[in-house]
């Protein structure tokens, strides 16, 4: 490139820019109204899981409770009343 200070090649000129005003992202559009509707699916998912992994927990624990009371081997009154609370 010549060192000419008259270069009209327009290379690292800002041509056209955009005003600011253009530029704003406003609050309600639709992707915004799209980004919390997959938000708030993905954070009812996520405690759904939670939900099925306590559930499935709870479920474990209980039998286990179950088969250390009928085994008589109940040391825990954590598991006798685990046993209990189900029937």
């Amino acid at each position: 490139m010549s060192g000419n200070s008259n270069d009209s090649s327009g290379q690292g000129m800002i041509v056209n820019p955009k005003p600011k005003a253009d530029n704003q992202d406003w609050d309600g559009d639709d992707a915004d109204r799209a980004d919390r509707l997959r938000f708030e699916e993905e954070q009812a998912m996520i405690r759904e899981q939670s939900e099925a992994r306590a559930a499935a927990k709870a479920l474990a624990e209980k039998k286990l409770a179950e088969n250390k009371l009928a085994e008589g081997e109940v040391t825990e009154p954590k598991a006798t009343e685990a046993a209990k609370n189900t029937k």
